[in-house]
């Protein structure tokens, strides 16, 4: 059952409201307050509108854009607790939704980073979280360095959230049901060369993880008429499309989603159970199974020795192909 996509929701479900914004054009301060307001207005017009409605999710760049000429001018970035995102957390409260909300935020230390908060219907910041994978070279952000956080949500759920290129590695899903998440949300704005590649990871990590995936990009032309592709997905802990939306700007894509299902799925499925399985190898023959790290990726990357059989012959490894300048920020050792 799907209750009508939220319409006549299914007892234990979880209601998405999933916001296809159109790509804001920003070009000084007082388009940052403009479009959160416009936002914000969507969060309250979508709770009146379907008041089943429990958690309304944004794509990243829905308040800065996508225009890399504005993307390093600090009068046009955002802060965690600024205005843009007082005025979401306003109108969380005020309709009683939770909302997943996208900033560029100012980092005092370095590159800005790409960041995405979670509030609750109180209009209280539960989740925030800082891209770990920038799509370099096209972005320059600083890589995230608090992990992927997960909180309660609501009607029983545990909420991740990873931000576009993120969902491009497997190991990010992972870590999020690892952490107990069963919602996993994902916000991008991808242009439409990327839809191939969105609908089958949104796929792939719903179905190696047992969980519910529900994803969202912008959508509509930026300054030069490049389209972002929208794409509201959700998906269910099998992999299977549950809802699919299409490029129409500002559209909102509805969907339920039972956590609970989820929560079963991983405590009584035998064969496919992987997230289970990926630990316990082989255990028909072995009590428990092999528990052991037989992957030398990951040996490497906690030894800090990542390093490809062809590294020496990767083309890109800075920004500087993309028009970036040379990082300023040297490399831990």
């Amino acid at each position: 059952m799907t209750g009508l996509d939220g319409l006549n929701p299914t007892p234990g479900a979880l209601v998405l409201g999933l916001v296809q914004a159109r790509v804001p054009v920003i070009k000084e301060p007082g388009d940052l307050k403009s479009t959160a307001e416009r936002l914000a207005g969507m969060v309250v017009g979508a709770k009146k509108g379907m008041p089943s409605i429990d958690l309304v999710v944004m794509p990243e760049y829905s308040i800065n854009g996508l225009d890399p000429d504005t993307w390093l001018d600090d009068s046009l970035l955002c802060d965690r607790n600024g205005p843009e995102m007082t005025l979401l957390a306003d109108a969380c409260r005020d309709a009683g939704v939770w909302g997943c909300f996208s900033i560029m935020e100012r980092n005092r230390g370095g590159a800005p980073w790409n960041s995405g908060i979670i509030i609750d219907d109180h209009g209280e910041e539960r989740l925030y979280y800082r891209k770990m994978h920038p799509w370099v070279p096209a972005e320059p952000w600083a890589p995230g360095d608090l992990g992927v956080p997960v909180c309660d949500g609501p009607r029983g759920s545990r909420l991740a959230l990873i931000i576009c290129h993120d969902g491009m590695l497997p190991e990010m899903a992972r870590e999020a049901a690892y952490k107990g998440a069963n919602v996993i949300l994902r916000t991008a704005g991808y242009t439409y060369p990327i839809q191939h590649s969105w609908r089958i990871t949104n796929q792939t990590n719903a179905f190696h993880n047992l969980a519910y995936t529900a994803s969202v990009a912008l959508a509509g032309p930026d300054r030069n008429n490049i389209w972002s592709q929208g794409e509201a997905m959700v998906c269910d802990v099998d992999g299977t499309i549950l809802v699919s939306g299409d490029g129409t700007p500002d559209r909102i894509v509805t969907a339920e989603v039972v956590p609970s299902r989820a929560d079963e799925a991983r405590r009584t499925w035998g064969v496919e159970n992987n997230i289970y399985q990926l630990g316990h190898r082989g255990y028909t023959a072995v009590t428990g199974g092999a528990q052991d790290c037989p992957y030398t990726f990951m040996q490497d990357l906690v030894a800090g020795t990542y390093r490809l059989p062809w590294e020496d012959e990767v083309r890109h490894v800075d920004g500087t192909g993309a028009g970036w300048g040379a990082p300023e920020t040297v490399r831990a050792k």
